[in-house]
């Protein structure tokens, strides 16, 4: 990311209180000391990583380290917080927030971090189960927590990132848990067939029950029927078939909006002085040179930064966006990046799964299981666009390591 400071006093609002939010305070208060910052949010609790949701369940953390900043970061930086509150629209004529409650905040830069929100499917039935959640934020996890007990039979309707990492939650506080999803794989948008298949196993060794290739047909209050006349037997429901860009506040007032809200590289909207990040925005995807929603933490928080710098008159610019993932079940880490094109290096030595794609002498993409070590060198190489005819990429497919660049390469690795 490219910057280039000024310092500018202003009035600022953002709306939202994850990644981005955080990542634009950081930003403006880097340029801009003084100005005025009003953050508001739906939610009303402190800033928190909404990965950790699970391993709050799972017991692995607790709320306190969950926390995404210290508890005196809203003081430290100046910020007038709203929390609990949520903002309805956007005059931006006369450029202010109106809250549900009528209240009108007024701005001069506005940032719109809204974030996503749980895709609910159309299913027959559905109205009738009584105990079904979303697994999206520190909310849902205390409803699950409250109503699941040792005799607890679960299912969970999703196969993606939020389906698996709630299994794991709870998987040791239930008696058993059940998996369905549509796609013929697990975890479908970062895992290639083979990758997910070593994956899949490994969560079914802990108990795990998957049924995919096959969907809900139709819900009784404790039963769901599936299209393949297979008959599932539950108290406990979770819904994670997906999730949907909060895109609204900017289509409603004729902000250009696609799948996510459409920003530049300066994640500036189509509207003047209102500026988007995290998962409710689009961004270009190096990669793949393509834009697309990447709802990611690091890059929601780097899109913030960028954001706040350039809302406080700074010069800042946001050009190296991939997807990437670095998760982890049941003690099995995977790491993935960029896009999956090209040739492929395949090497599963020692129970380990890595496979490279590269294309036009340039890595692609990439997916790791197991051992992940210096995967940063492949994700570094794929945001940098380096030559493959640079370094010696053979040796950086078996084992990566920073010999296999040149003096001068290392040098500028190591710097970064």
């Amino acid at each position: 990311m490219k910057r280039k400071l000024a310092i500018r006093m202003s009035k600022y609002v953002i709306i939202g209180n994850s990644a981005g939010a955080i990542g634009c305070v950081e930003g403006i208060r880097s340029v801009d000391k003084d100005g005025d910052i009003t953050l508001i949010a739906s939610e009303p609790h402190h800033t928190y990583s909404r990965p950790l949701i699970s391993y709050l369940l799972y017991g692995k953390t607790d709320e306190q380290r969950m926390k995404y900043r210290p508890d005196s970061f809203y003081k430290d930086n100046k910020v007038k917080k709203m929390l609990g509150k949520t903002v309805t629209s956007i005059d931006k004529k006369e450029k202010k927030v109106v809250l549900s409650d009528g209240k009108e905040v007024p701005y001069e830069k506005l940032m719109v971090a809204t974030g996503s929100v749980p895709f609910v499917p159309t299913m027959d039935g559905l109205d009738k189960v009584k105990k079904k959640f979303s697994f999206m934020t520190l909310d849902d996890a205390h409803k699950l927590e409250k109503a699941i007990t040792p005799q607890s039979k679960v299912l969970i309707v999703g196969a993606g990132l939020i389906g698996l990492k709630c299994a794991e939650g709870i998987n040791d506080r239930v008696e058993s848990i059940t998996v369905v999803d549509l796609a013929d794989r697990i975890l479908p948008s970062i895992l290639d067939s083979d990758g997910s298949t070593v994956v899949r196993k490994h969560i079914e060794s802990k108990g795990v029950k998957f049924y995919l290739s096959d969907s809900v047909k139709a819900f009784e209050k404790n039963k769901a029927t599936l299209v393949s006349g297979t008959e599932i037997d539950f108290d406990i429901l979770v819904l994670a078939v997906g999730v949907r860009p909060c895109v609204s506040l900017i289509s409603d007032i004729g902000g250009k909006v696609n799948r996510g809200i459409v920003t530049d590289g300066r994640c500036k909207t189509s509207i003047d002085d209102i500026y988007a990040a995290g998962d409710c925005t689009e961004s270009h995807d190096v990669s793949s040179n393509t834009d697309k929603v990447m709802a990611l933490l690091p890059n929601a928080y780097m899109q913030g930064e960028t954001a706040g710098i350039n809302m406080a008159g700074g010069d800042a610019e946001y050009d190296n966006a991939i997807p990437m993932n670095a998760i982890g079940f049941f003690g099995l880490h995977i790491i993935t990046a960029g896009t999956y094109e090209g040739e492929c290096y395949l090497s599963t030595e020692n129970g380990n799964y890595k496979k490279l794609f590269y294309k036009s002498n340039r890595l692609k993409g990439y997916i790791m299981i197991g051992d992940v070590k210096r995967a940063g060198i492949y994700t570094s190489l794929i945001k940098k666009r380096t030559p493959l005819s640079s370094i010696d990429f053979d040796l950086i497919k078996e084992k990566p390591q920073l010999m296999a660049f040149s003096t001068k390469a290392r040098k500028e690795f190591l710097s970064k």
